[in-house]
């Protein structure tokens, strides 16, 4: 808990950045957040929707201490956003949500095994080069069966349930691929663009990374790999994590901008790229304009990998996947980005896919960062909800452009005993422009 000044203010908030006065008064309760929020179907408790929980916002401001209860409350958010695309009042309650999480973190004094599981993942998942430490073991655990044996036991799930649903979200891991500094465009140049790798996708979806940058350079783009990429912040500033995803962000886009000729920063992971196209308001409370311009400049140039190819143009012949596709839209992606179209229209230019709907597609999938793994029995429920959603498609393979939401609906199939294929969109556009089998995607 932080002392000193920021202390002043009496109630539930210190001084500095908290919950808008005037963005809560955005807020008209007319509840159209309700059926939006997965928190509210799953429970039926008011504060546990986006209305219930600006009304703490709102008692905090007023004077209201910052008790157990109003945590869990908001805690027990997942973050998704589908509220704001829900709300008819235009409520910004992605930014009240940081403002608070981030007081929360400051203020909330967490029990002692609260503070190791959150220590344990974010000293670890940010760090690509920790999390490479781990890849060798953990492939070898899964080659012998011993991940499925101590899955067995329930040893993990009784005693470290946080840790237990580490272990079940952990994907199948391959040999990893190695990208170079720059993959060239084929044929004419038409954009030179740099590719963020990410953590979690890094370590653990190489393969994804390398599909990336294989659609790119096939469409024309030179892609740049800067060195020494990190963290971008995003699991951080979406847990209110504040100067550390604030020291995150400055190391990526510094590391971006000893890149000159990059263009457009290109990513390929729903979160990263919500993260990093918010950078501006990141910096905003810090008072210090340069900053805060040069962050807001950086995230004018960020692009998901969707948005530039339909930005270019396709130009890469398609080679027939005669398949069925559910397309999961990750919230990040959907919700924060706004990013939903161009996605389908991707797919579907794919000679052969039949594109069909998810029932409920808005509804998170229970990934949301890191809260498979802080609340795995919520997260569990939601993910067997899509699950059982996307099983009444009928589909082929299941197309979704996030790492979490791989990984978390891959785990709801397996609990449910009827696992289907899964691939990021780069895979599928990448299968499909070097004229692979539908093999190759179904096939584990």
């Amino acid at each position: 808990m932080t002392g000193g000044p920021l202390n002043e203010l009496a109630g539930a908030f210190d001084a500095h950045n908290p919950p808008s006065q005037e963005l809560i008064a955005d807020c008209v309760h007319c509840g159209f957040c309700l059926p939006a929020c997965p928190t509210y179907q799953l429970w039926g408790e008011e504060m546990d929707s986006p209305r219930g929980r600006i009304h703490l916002m709102q008692a905090g401001l007023e004077g209201a201490p910052l008790t157990d209860q109003m945590v869990e409350h908001f805690d027990a958010c997942l973050g998704c956003m589908s509220c704001v695309t829900a709300c008819p009042s235009g409520v910004q309650y992605d930014r009240l949500l940081e403002q608070t999480r981030a007081q929360v973190e400051r203020r909330h004094e967490r029990s002692r095994s609260e503070k190791a599981l959150r220590e344990t993942i974010f000293s670890l998942f940010p760090y690509p080069a920790r999390l490479r430490k781990l890849r060798g073991p953990l492939r070898a655990t899964q080659r012998l069966g011993l991940d499925r044996a101590l899955r067995r036991t329930r040893l993990l799930d009784r005693f470290f349930p946080g840790l237990a649903a580490m272990e079940r979200l952990t994907p199948k891991l391959g040999t990893a691929e190695k990208l170079p500094a720059v993959v060239p465009a084929v044929g004419e140049q038409r954009a030179v663009v740099g590719l963020l790798t990410g953590c979690v996708q890094d370590v653990f979806f190489s393969d994804v990374n390398a599909a990336t940058a294989r659609v790119l350079a096939a469409e024309g783009c030179r892609v740049v790999i800067p060195s020494g990429q990190g963290c971008c912040g995003a699991l951080s500033s979406h847990s209110g994590r504040e100067a550390e995803a604030q020291r995150f962000a400055q190391q990526t886009m510094a590391t971006f901008d000893a890149a000159p000729e990059i263009e457009t920063v290109v990513t390929n992971a729903a979160g990263c790229g919500s993260a990093m196209k918010d950078y501006g308001p990141l910096f905003a409370a810090e008072n210090d304009d340069a900053t805060t311009q040069s962050a807001e400049a950086f995230a004018s140039n960020v692009r998901d990998l969707s948005e530039v190819l339909t930005e270019l143009g396709t130009v890469a012949t398609r080679h027939p996947l005669p398949m069925r596709i559910a397309y999961h839209d990750a919230c990040h992606l959907g919700h924060a980005q706004g990013v939903r179209s161009q996605p389908r229209e991707l797919l579907r230019a794919i000679p052969g896919v039949q594109l069909v709907e998810i029932p409920d597609a808005a509804i998170c999938c229970g990934s949301a960062g890191v809260y498979n793994i802080l609340h795995p029995q919520t997260a569990a429920e939601l993910g067997e909800a899509k699950a059982r959603s996307i099983m009444a498609t009928k589909p082929d393979l299941i197309v979704t452009a996030n790492p979490g939401c791989l990984m978390q609906i891959a785990n709801a199939l397996e609990r449910l005993g009827t696992p289907i294929p899964m691939a990021h969109t780069a895979t599928v556009l990448d299968a499909s422009i070097r004229g692979l089998p539908v093999e190759s995607l179904v096939t584990p």
